[in-house]
């Protein structure tokens, strides 16, 4: 948080005697910590100005003074002392010296913020932030600025604080270097950290610690090393992490404490305990030495969870990590919480309390605390955390065998994650937040618990559970989108395949720790159910299996062999269901790690699953947006690169591939130098396009930043390419109906990276996107797009025009092994 004191001038009235140094002084001791001196310093400050009757310099360091308190323990000293400085600056209803009053409403704002209130934080900077712009005063402008973004962040809203730090950013790059440069570039850097944007972050990052190099600001410098080793450790740069946390950790920096703690988390996950008894004594002396603060109090909480997580996991050789000692800890942080008015942070300690007695299983104990941690969250409409206990009440009354009170609190925590949907970036900033340990399992395990006794119930309830079910594992697909993007901007509605497609049938497989539950939705009909029980662990080996035997090295014996056993559990015991239903399309909305298989490739026995049905595969039915591609509107805009170029290798079929497409249907050319981003920007502007064809090295990664295809000068990152044909959408000209991505593959060893398919899907705005899985010869994609673009032509459903251009190459003696073929999926709209 900036400290109001930066905005500091010379007092304001003539009469003023006191040295404007007495009152800086009292600031360089809030600055070290020493804050009895700085309130004695500004004790001295206010009985002059009292004698003066200067009431409105008194009233600018009453609310100094309030920090001060506020950062001693002193809260009921703090409270009086802003409640004094408002009275003194406010008469009548009106603020009279704006000026100062624009420093008395920021330090309100700093004080509330530091309580936990984050809105009422955020209108006390708005407030100051509107004194400043009457007065013009442009540093006072940036700081509330950096303020407010900072209240944002807590309140969840990262996109808005990063547009407001980013005016911040253009008017202070037009003043000298300065403390306030680096805060800005740091708060800046910290909200494209979280939001994903790594890069940028560690640009914007090293820019600031540069400034407070050549400023010699030690103590900022530290700061940012911290902020540095989150966006490593964000970047699973562990040992880089680690090395940043020790620099910030030495003797004199004022983030010495945190750093010791995030080094202690990740010590313990890297198994690097040999240095543990030496970092918890010193993190031990430190806490108790620390001022009361809020960071204190998240500081014990941590420590309680890395102790916790150490004797859990049996690592008795660290003597310092008994439950105990971590359930004294989260006491402290409680009782120290309420003493300071931190509502957030009692419900925190209270909660992590309720999981240590639930990991202990004492169970009466774990559902009072987590229960009373509900409650509190409740109380001041903290839904990010509100679900965390809700889900841990699921999980205590699922451990007690109470099914109807565990589905009970699971549905209320996906309830809550839904109303957040907009903000599962920002959800639990106090703690290390993953996406894949604290939101997934929610979902998953609800999944779980509404499909466990669905044979054994009446018809009505089965369709009540699972109507309930699809729909959860529906807006998991959409939360792990939006997780991929860092940002939720997906319109949703439910959809039936009815109103689609009346031959087309949805199946959901869901992987679940000790089964695949299969969801099959026909058109017309109930919900269908189906389950394999197996463990998680050979359901993930045998994918992993599917997926290398499309190698075109593997032997054709195995091949089959594991194709036809997930055949078996995905798809046989729905045939005799799609063949009364004369169903002609299988729509999958996949999970987890069968978005990294080809169903095309599924086997039977006999036949694989393309030669007997149209395959697509959809993120979310509820993304889906009717309508089909006409084939007398068909014009395309095809772009690739032949040459060698950006340490890529050569597509020499590229050309060859263009010119086919060109031969059948109006075609836009940009090869080689001329496929740039720039002209490719210039010609989506053009509403005629309906097809957009890229022919070049891509690559699909479960990281969006990661995810890129080549252009001739640059990569063109997924988001860029999103935004792209978003902003074409915007201009209310027609959607792209189909983008061809023909030489881009999933990262090699990223078990997810197939969700960027799904992302580019969901986020482009493009209706349907055909992609392949893996990289193939130039040869039998030119033959596969020859076919493919001929059918559409004719009239064919994206969806059929696929199926019979992968019929012709499995005919073909050279481009019969599903290497060839099945890497081509159709993802979104099949029509």
């Amino acid at each position: 948080m900036i400290f109001g004191s930066i905005f500091i001038t010379n007092p304001s009235t003539a009469t003023s005697a006191v040295p404007p140094a007495e009152i800086i002084s009292g600031q360089v001791f809030y600055r070290n910590g020493l804050y009895q001196e700085a309130v004695h310093t500004w004790n001295t400050a206010i009985r002059h100005f009292k004698k003066t009757g200067d009431q409105p310099n008194q009233a600018l360091i009453l609310s100094y003074l309030a920090l001060a308190y506020q950062q001693n323990g002193q809260l009921q000293q703090a409270q009086s002392s802003i409640s004094q400085a408002l009275e003194l600056i406010i008469q009548n209803g009106k603020v009279v010296n704006p000026k100062i009053g624009a420093r008395i409403f920021n330090n309100q704002g700093e004080l509330l913020f530091n309580f936990g209130d984050s809105e009422a934080a955020l209108n006390a900077f708005q407030q100051a932030q509107k004194y400043y712009s009457d007065e013009n005063d442009s540093v006072g402008i940036i700081g509330t600025k950096i303020n407010s973004a900072r209240a944002l962040q807590m309140l969840g809203f990262f996109l808005r604080a990063k547009s407001m730090l980013e005016e911040a950013e253009v008017s202070i790059n037009q003043q000298p270097d300065s403390e306030l440069k680096v805060n800005t570039l740091l708060n800046l850097g910290n909200v494209l950290r979280v939001i994903g944007n790594y890069k940028r972050a560690r640009e914007v990052m090293l820019k600031s610690y540069q400034i407070t190099n050549n400023l010699k600001l030690d103590k900022e410098a530290k700061i940012i090393l911290l902020n540095l080793g989150k966006l490593a450790q964000a970047q699973n740069q562990l040992p880089t992490a680690l090395d940043f946390y020790q620099q910030a950790a030495v003797s004199n920096s004022p983030v010495r404490l945190q750093a010791c703690i995030y080094q202690l988390e990740l010590i313990t996950h890297l198994h690097y305990y040999t240095n543990t008894e030496e970092l918890l004594t010193q993190i031990h002396s430190l806490l108790t030495n620390y001022p009361l603060n809020q960071t204190k109090v998240y500081a014990q909480i941590e420590l309680a969870s890395t102790l916790t997580k150490i004797k859990l996991n049996g690592y008795q050789t660290v003597k310092q990590s008994s439950l105990d000692d971590a359930a004294q800890l989260l006491a402290n942080a409680y009782k120290e919480a309420h003493i300071l008015g931190h509502p957030r942070a009692e419900s925190v300690a209270l909660g992590r309390l309720g999981s240590l007695y639930e990991q202990t299983r004492q169970w009466q104990e774990a559902l009072a605390l987590t229960q009373q941690a509900l409650d509190t969250a409740l109380s001041i409409k903290a839904v990010d955390i509100a679900y965390q206990w809700e889900w841990q009440l699921g999980r205590i009354y699922k451990a007690k065998d109470n099914l109807d009170e565990a589905i009970t609190h699971y549905t209320q925590a996906y309830q809550s994650l839904q109303s957040l949907r907009q903000d599962l970036v920002a959800i639990n900033q106090d703690i290390q937040f993953s996406f894949r340990e604290s939101v997934e399992p929610v979902y998953r395990e609800l999944v779980d618990l509404l499909l466990q006794d669905v044979p054994n119930i009446s018809l009505e309830e089965q369709q009540t559970k699972l109507i309930s079910a699809r729909e959860t594992i529906e807006a998991l697909q959409m939360a792990e989108i939006a997780n991929y993007f860092r940002q939720a901007c997906l319109n949703s509605q439910p959809i039936s395949i009815e109103q689609i497609d009346a031959k087309a049938a949805v199946i959901y497989p869901i992987i679940l720790n000790d089964r695949i539950e299969v969801i099959l939705s026909l058109p017309n009909k109930p919900l269908r159910h189906y389950a394999t029980l197996l463990p998680v662990k050979q359901v993930e080996t045998a994918i992993k299996q599917m997926r290398h035997s499309q190698r075109r090295t593997s032997f054709e014996h195995e091949r089959l062999l594991i194709a036809q056993k997930i055949y078996t559990w995905l798809i046989q015991p729905a045939i005799p269901d799609l063949t009364e239903q004369d169903i002609k399309t299988l729509v999958f909305v996949l999970d987890g790690s069968f978005r990294n298989l080809p169903m095309s490739a599924l086997y039977d026995g006999k036949q694989y699953l393309i030669e007997k049905f149209q395959i697509a595969v959809a993120p979310s039915l509820e993304l889906f947006e009717p309508g089909s591609l006409s084939s007398k509107n068909i014009k395309v805009l095809a772009a690739g690169i032949t040459l060698p170029n950006q340490d890529f290798s050569p597509l020499p079929g590229v050309e060859q591939e263009i010119n086919l497409i060109r031969a059948k249907a109006p075609t836009t050319v940009l090869l080689n130098h001329k496929f740039t981003i720039k002209n490719l920007q210039a010609h989506l502007q053009n509403p005629s396009y309906s097809i957009i064809h890229l022919a070049s090295h891509g690559q699909f990664s479960s990281n969006s930043t990661e995810t890129f295809i080549q252009t001739w000068n640059e990569l063109l990152d997924i988001n860029t390419l999103n935004g792209l044909i978003v902003y074409r959408n915007l201009k209310g000209v027609a959607p792209i109906e189909l983008l061809v991505l023909s030489a881009c593959q999933t990262a090699k060893g990223d078990n997810s990276a197939a969700l960027g398919i799904a992302g580019v899907a969901a986020h482009s705005g493009a209706r349907s996107i055909l992609a392949s899985l893996w990289q193939i010869s130039d040869e039998s994609t030119v033959l596969f797009m020859n076919v493919f673009y001929k059918e559409l032509l004719t009239g064919a459903t994206k969806a059929e025009a696929m199926r019979k251009a992968q019929l012709e190459l499995l005919k073909n003696d050279d481009y019969q092994h599903p290497y060839y073929w099945a890497s081509f999926i159709l993802v979104g709209n099949w029509l």
